[in-house]
C-alpha cells in the first residue's frame, strides 16, 4: 500500500530547540502543505464554530489542515456508513487536509473509564467504549487525510503511580501496533498519514521511553499527548517535551495537544514543538472575549500580520491562572465589561479583520449584552484572525532571530495583568 508522503524540510533550528521550516507532502495526494510552527484549523464536525464556510474564508489564507476529533464524529457512525465516502466529502470539505484526532482540545472529558482495551470518547449522548478495533473502523468510514493513534492518556492526575505510567506506555504502544496493522491491509486509510501518540504522564524517563519506542515505528509525526493546559504547570510541560524531542527524528513533526496560550505556545515552540490545536480563540470567543496578544508586525492579519494592542488596551482584566483553560487569560478583552459600551475603537487598533474594520468594541459590547447570535460571529472572526497572526509574526520572529523581543512581549502581558 502507498505510504503518507509527509516531510519536514528544516530551514533553522535555534539553540536545538525551536524549529522553522515547512510540512510539506500533506493530504493523499501530497499537493499541501504548512508552514511551522503552526497551528491546525479547529473545528466542529468539520465547522468552525458561528462561522459558515463563506464567512470563514473572507479571512484569507487559513491553516491547510483541518482538524476533526472523534468524540463529535463517533456517535454518527451509521450515517458515515451509510454514506460510503468519507467525511471530507460528506462535510463539503475541499482543498484542505483531515486530521482527525480522539478528543476535542477545548473540552475536558471524565477520566477513570479507560481499560486495557479500551478508550473513550463522549459525544453528546455520552459515552462511546472504542476498542481499536473499533477506533480503526471509525477511522476508515471517516478517511482523514492524518489521524492521531488511539492512546491511553489518562496519567495526568497529580496521585498517579508510576505503574500507573509505565502501563499507560505499554497500552498506547499496543494500541499504535494494532492501528499500525489494520493500516496496513485497509483500502480506506491507504497514503494516510499515522501520528504515534506518546505518553508518559508527568514521569520523564517514561516520557523518553514512550517516545523512543514510538519513534522505532512507520509513523509519520508524533503526538505530544497529556500535556494539556490545566494538567501541569510550564516548567514540568517543557522539561517533559525536552525528554521527548532529544528521542524523536529530526524530519518528522511533532504536534502537542490542547496547548493554545500564546505564552504557553512559545515555550513549547523553544522546546521543539511544531504544532499545535487551534482551538484558543474559540475558548475566548465562547467566554466572550476578543484577543489582543502583543507581538510586532504591519496592519493586517489576514495577510499574517497584526499590530500590538495600544497601551491603553492593556487592562488588567484578566484572571492569572495559567493552566486553567476554563479561565479568561491576559491575552483577551472581556467585551461583556461595561467599560466597552461607550469605547468606539476597533478591537485591536491596526487589525485588518472583518470585524476591526467595520465595528467598534461597543458594538460588540451591545451585542453580547443583548444575547445576539452576531456577536460570536465577529469574535470569532477576528480571534481566529489575530491567532493565525499571531503564528505568522512567531515564525517572522524566528526567521529574524528575534524570538527573545517577541517572547518579552508576549510576556509583559502575563506581568501587566498580575
Amino acid at each position: 500500500m502507498a505510504v503518507s508522503k509527509i516531510k519536514l524540510e528544516l530551514s533553522r533550528v535555534i539553540q536545538g530547540g525551536s524549529r522553522l521550516g515547512v510540512l510539506k507532502g500533506l493530504g493523499r495526494t501530497g499537493q499541501h502543505s504548512l508552514e511551522v510552527p503552526g497551528c491546525l484549523l479547529y473545528t466542529h464536525c468539520g465547522a468552525v464554530p458561528h462561522l459558515t464556510q463563506d464567512t470563514l474564508h473572507t479571512l484569507g489564507k487559513l491553516p491547510s489542515v483541518t482538524q476533526v476529533s472523534l468524540d463529535h464524529l463517533a456517535e454518527h457512525q451509521e450515517v458515515l456508513e451509510d454514506f460510503k465516502d468519507g467525511f471530507k466529502k460528506f462535510s463539503g470539505l475541499h482543498d484542505t487536509v483531515l486530521f482527525c484526532s480522539l478528543h476535542d482540545p477545548a473540552t475536558l472529558n471524565p477520566t477513570g473509564y479507560t481499560t486495557n482495551k479500551t478508550a473513550s470518547v463522549w459525544g453528546s449522548g455520552g459515552r462511546i467504549e472504542l476498542t481499536a478495533a473499533k477506533f480503526m473502523a471509525l477511522q476508515k468510514l471517516v478517511r482523514p487525510d492524518c489521524y492521531v493513534s488511539m492512546a491511553d492518556g489518562e496519567t495526568w492526575q497529580d496521585n498517579t503511580s508510576r505503574k500507573r505510567v509505565r502501563k499507560s506506555v505499554e497500552r498506547t504502544l499496543a494500541h499504535l501496533d494494532e492501528c499500525l496493522l489494520v493500516q496496513q491491509v485497509s483500502q480506506e486509510l491507504e497514503g494516510a498519514a499515522l501520528f504515534g501518540a506518546v505518553e508518559g504522564g508527568d514521569a520523564l524517563e517514561e516520557r523518553a521511553r514512550s517516545a523512543r519506542e514510538t519513534a522505532k515505528r512507520p509513523v509519520a509525526g508524533f503526538c505530544l499527548d497529556g500535556l494539556q493546559s490545566g494538567r501541569l504547570d510550564g516548567t514540568l510541560r517543557k522539561q517533559l517535551i525536552g525528554a521527548m524531542t532529544k528521542e524523536l527524528p529530526e524530519d518528522k513533526p511533532r504536534l502537542v495537544q490542547g496547548v493554545g496560550r500564546p505564552d504557553q505556545v512559545l515555550a513549547c515552540v523553544e522546546a521543539g514543538v511544531d504544532l499545535f490545536e487551534g482551538f484558543f480563540p474559540f475558548l475566548a470567543t465562547e467566554r466572550g472575549c476578543a484577543l489582543r496578544i502583543r507581538f510586532d508586525a504591519a496592519a493586517n492579519p489576514e495577510s499574517g500580520h497584526a499590530a500590538p494592542p495600544s497601551a491603553s488596551a492593556a487592562e488588567p482584566n484578566g484572571d492569572q491562572h495559567p493552566d486553567d483553560p476554563t479561565r479568561m487569560t491576559p491575552f483577551e478583552m472581556d467585551l461583556k465589561d461595561k467599560r466597552y459600551r461607550d469605547d468606539f475603537r476597533p478591537l485591536v487598533e491596526g487589525c485588518g479583520c472583518y470585524c476591526c474594520r467595520n465595528h467598534k468594541r461597543a458594538y460588540v459590547h451591545h451585542l453580547l449584552a443583548t444575547n445576539e447570535l452576531l456577536s460570536r460571529v465577529l469574535l470569532m472572526l477576528h480571534n481566529t484572525a489575530h491567532y493565525l497572526a499571531f503564528f505568522a509574526s512567531l515564525r517572522e520572529a524566528l526567521a529574524a532571530d528575534q524570538v527573545d523581543l517577541l517572547k518579552r512581549r508576549v510576556l509583559a502581558q502575563t506581568e501587566t495583568n498580575a
